[in-house]
């Protein structure tokens, strides 16, 4: 077997993310096959319906790192003016609202060598600003180890948020994390509504009418509170663009589980996940509050347990908050997500990054008196 450098020389490609050339897009499909962290937020099926409808800088950029042909990593960038609470303008990971991974994807044992590059360019780029700050990282993945052996790199946030990853059956693994009481009530609230009618469970199917589906989401999101304050996907016709068009590429792409609760064929809750196997993502959850007494929400998700039984998945992310109380309540395990803050070269990079990790050391330790 030949080794990365044996293959062809290294460069990277530096492009205006609203201008990522169309004719990348085999070589990313490929990249994202080969990924050392599976990512589905970073694939082009899921990428281009956010840079066609999501806000961007006109000076948001992609960072391409390419071996020879092959296309080895990809890091799409934007600048920012603030650092939490100071005015320190530096470089990020571009990421958007509905976006709830950041890694970017790297192809397996590339990662020291995609990184290198990343810091190389940004190092010699007069609009990477003080430093670089990359959200949205797992703590126990290749890509941060990759990183942090090619350069300091400082955690500066750090959360958990429920993860499902277990070797038991769907059914084991309820019985087991769910307390006896909270399975009788459950089990009372299903009764009582199947006492309206016949309720099911099923997913899309791969031929299935992927459009309907996303219509009957949408309305029933439109529904609750979210469409009552306007932050519905619906609200805004670019973010109802972009969840029609990044479930319908999904689905296409065979990457999508679309899963519902009915009732009398009348849909009460549903939800999308992603699938990039070894993971799956729970991405968008909703369900109709006039059922709210029914707990359906709750309901879809002791059958979303079934994704136990898939022998391509071995974990499943919530993508839910860090304190959310329905996932929490049924989910056991739990996932770290990271924030981290990388120097880069150049005095007066170098004092602007060591001022503001001190400020923010300092308010940290002034926050846990």
């Amino acid at each position: 077997m030949t080794s990365p450098a044996q293959r062809g020389p290294l460069r990277i490609e530096v492009v205006p993310l609203v201008a990522v050339p169309s004719l990348w897009d085999d070589a990313w499909a490929q990249l994202a096959t080969a990924a050392s962290e599976p990512n589905p937020f970073a694939e082009s099926w899921f990428m281009r319906p956010a840079l066609r409808n999501l806000a961007m800088q006109a000076d948001d950029r992609m960072m391409a790192v390419w071996h020879g042909d092959d296309l080895v990593g990809m890091l799409p960038i934007t600048r920012t003016s603030r650092y939490g609470r100071l005015p320190v303008p530096h470089v990020q990971n571009w990421m958007h609202f509905h976006c709830f991974f950041g890694a970017p994807l790297v192809r397996a044992g590339f990662e020291t060598i995609f990184w290198r590059a990343v810091l190389e360019t940004l190092d010699g780029a007069a609009w990477a600003d003080s430093f670089l700050h990359l959200v949205g990282l797992d703590p126990m993945g290749p890509l941060f180890a990759g990183l942090r052996d090619t350069r300091r790199t400082d955690v500066v946030h750090h959360r958990q948020r429920a993860m499902l990853r277990s070797e038991l059956s769907a059914e084991a693994y309820y019985n087991t994390n769910v307390r006896p009481k909270r399975r009788k009530e459950l089990r009372r609230l299903r009764k009582r509504l199947d006492d309206l009618g016949r309720v099911e469970f099923s997913t899309l199917a791969a031929d299935g009418p992927v459009d309907d589906w996303i219509h009957n989401f949408l309305s029933l999101e439109a529904s609750g509170w979210k469409g009552r304050v306007g932050s519905a996907l619906s609200s805004h016709a670019t973010t109802s663009g972009f969840f029609k068009e990044a479930v319908t590429a999904a689905h296409r792409a065979e990457k999508s589980e679309l899963l519902r609760l009915t009732v009398d064929g009348k849909p009460i809750a549903m939800l999308v996940s992603f699938v990039t196997p070894p993971g799956r993502y729970a991405f968008k959850i909703a369900f109709d509050e006039g059922y709210a007494r029914f707990s359906p929400g709750v309901l879809l998700s002791i059958e979303n347990l079934r994704s136990l039984n898939r022998s391509d998945v071995e974990w499943t992310d919530s993508c839910a908050a860090e304190n959310h109380a329905m996932i929490n309540s049924l989910w056991a395990e739990r996932r770290a997500i990271i924030r981290v803050t990388v120097p880069l070269a150049g005095l007066r990079r170098r004092t602007i990054f060591h001022t503001a990790r001190g400020i923010e050391i300092l308010a940290a330790q002034l926050r846990s008196r």
